[in-house]
């Protein structure tokens, strides 16, 4: 059988807040989730007129959601307090501004009151800077950040992928909505073919190519019926009393079968087969530096509760 992979799922079955509430990653309390962080202490401010004197300490906010918190108190008569968010790559670089890091400024109009700002950019470290004017201003500044938001992320989405995959070689079948082409040599005797990984939603066309390189695109409704026969494995019929093309063959891959299968959605997915795929992704995370899950015979091959959630999706058609 040859196929070829068209358009790869466009979401995973489990999301990765599923995945890290699996692993206990985000678990924990609101307190075990977040951090705060001074850049600019509480206090009193003298004037400034420059973003150089009231410097706040950098904090590193690479893998995490950041909060910068701006908390004003009471601004002396006439005064105005303007703070911003600075950026760079490196601890000790060269900070520059980030370019909607600028918070509102402060009067006495909007004084002793709370500012925020979230950190969108993409630098490791941020700081605050402020400058005052006229009279003093009261104020400090700080970072929170959401420490369940990993560095790991990206490690975490590849292997909800890998475990998926994994899966869906157990069961021979696609999870999750995804196109295939299906390649074939010639149009066999019987009066259907058979299409692979079952759930078969949609067949998108079917093309037959000649000797001379021309195309023929078939006509779904005359020249074939699809059948999606559920989580079973489609099939494409003939209709009554039509035949196959007879037409000399293109000596490589002359007959092409575009289709869409898998669950629809995460919310179609079986629960099984989501509770499977998180059983090897926490193998694959908890034993990520030796790593035997996906080597024939291994530890996934033998897991028996991984088998007998996947025990009843296993499709046992045989393609060639």
């Amino acid at each position: 059988m040859k196929v070829i992979l068209i358009s790869a799922p466009a979401e995973e079955p489990i999301t990765l807040d599923e995945y890290k509430l699996h692993l206990r990653i985000d678990s924990g309390s609101f307190e075990d989730n977040v951090d705060s962080t001074q850049s600019l202490a509480p206090g009193s401010y003298a004037v400034a007129a420059d973003y150089t004197t009231h410097v706040g300490d950098p904090v590193a906010v690479e893998g995490y959601a950041a909060l910068v918190m701006l908390e004003s108190g009471l601004n002396q008569a006439g005064s105005t307090l303007d703070v911003k968010i600075q950026e760079c790559d490196t601890l000790g670089g060269t900070y520059t501004d980030w370019p909607t890091g600028a918070f509102t400024q402060v009067t006495e109009a909007n004084d002793n009151a709370t500012y925020e700002k979230a950190y969108t950019g993409t630098k490791a470290y941020i700081k605050t800077v402020a400058k005052v004017l006229v009279g003093s201003c009261e104020f400090g500044t700080s970072v929170i950040r959401r420490t369940a938001t990993v560095i790991e992320d990206n490690l975490l989405s590849e292997q909800i992928s890998s475990a998926r995959m994994l899966v869906e070689d157990m069961t021979s079948r696609k999870i999750i909505t995804q196109t295939w082409d299906y390649y074939l040599q010639a149009f066999p005797y019987t009066n259907y073919i058979k299409i692979p990984f079952g759930n078969l939603q949609s067949v998108t066309y079917m093309k037959y190519t000649d000797s001379d390189g021309d195309v023929t695109t078939m006509t779904a409704g005359t020249d074939y019926i699809v059948e999606v026969n559920g989580e079973g494995c489609g099939r494409i019929v003939l209709p009554y009393s039509v035949s196959w093309p007879s037409f000399t063959a293109y000596p490589s891959n002359p007959i092409v079968i575009r289709f869409v299968c898998g669950w629809e959605d995460a919310a179609d997915t079986p629960k099984d087969i989501k509770s499977a795929i998180k059983l090897i992704g926490t193998d694959l995370y908890e034993n990520r530096e030796s790593q035997m899950w996906g080597i024939a015979g291994s530890n996934y091959q033998d897991n028996k509760t991984v088998q007998r959630l996947l025990y009843n999706y296993r499709l046992w058609d045989d393609f060639t």
